[in-house]
């Protein structure tokens, strides 16, 4: 049976992260659906499903990887905004951040030191704000 299954799925996509998102969200839409009686949950979970075990199952290799490498570098960019947010709200006691009208750079400035002139270190833009 082993041998089998795996004569099956040679040349497949087979499971990769982005299905098995997909296959928690699955879960998660068919308890809600138990416990609320929502159609609709019931009806997207099934959809989701299928479409999770089309990724599976097909012989598009590369189509797939594309798809999940996107969906990679998503998680990764939202795990470095994340990290970036707990720092700056870490550091809001002591310091008061501001963005560069021209670049838009963020720039970080002690605060409690009344009206400063602020020089962005990336396009030497200078602006007054209240630290």
């Amino acid at each position: 049976m082993k041998q089998k299954l795996q004569q099956f799925m040679a040349g497949r996509y087979g499971v990769d992260q982005l299905s098995k998102i997909y296959l928690g969200i699955t879960f998660v839409l068919l308890i809600l659906s138990m416990f609320t009686r929502v159609g609709f949950f019931y009806l997207f979970a099934i959809v989701l499903l299928i479409y999770t075990y089309y990724r599976m199952f097909s012989r598009n290799v590369s189509k797939m990887y594309n798809q999940n490498q996107k969906f990679l570098n998503f998680r990764y960019r939202m795990g470095v905004k994340w990290n970036q947010y707990k720092v700056r709200r870490s550091q809001r006691a002591i310091y008061r951040f501001y963005k560069c009208p021209s670049c838009k750079q963020r720039v970080r400035v002690p605060k409690g030191k009344g009206k400063i002139c602020i020089t962005c270190p990336k396009c030497r833009t200078e602006f007054v704000k209240k630290s």
